[in-house]
């Protein structure tokens, strides 16, 4: 992969990280509650979501 591949990359992943993050904090409380998902987890749960870790 090259440098400029890497950076597009990773500005893709960043961009999903931050659109998954917006989306999940943006749920109605019943639907969290529902999927068993912590508002407060947010950034974690899209972490591991795009990332892997």
């Amino acid at each position: 992969m090259t440098f400029f591949e890497t950076i597009a990359d990773r500005a893709r992943k960043r961009a999903l990280y931050n659109r998954t993050v917006a989306e999940l904090k943006a749920l109605p409380v019943d639907t969290a509650l529902d999927l068993d998902i912590y508002k407060g987890d947010a950034e974690s749960i899209a972490r591991k979501a795009v990332y892997g870790r």
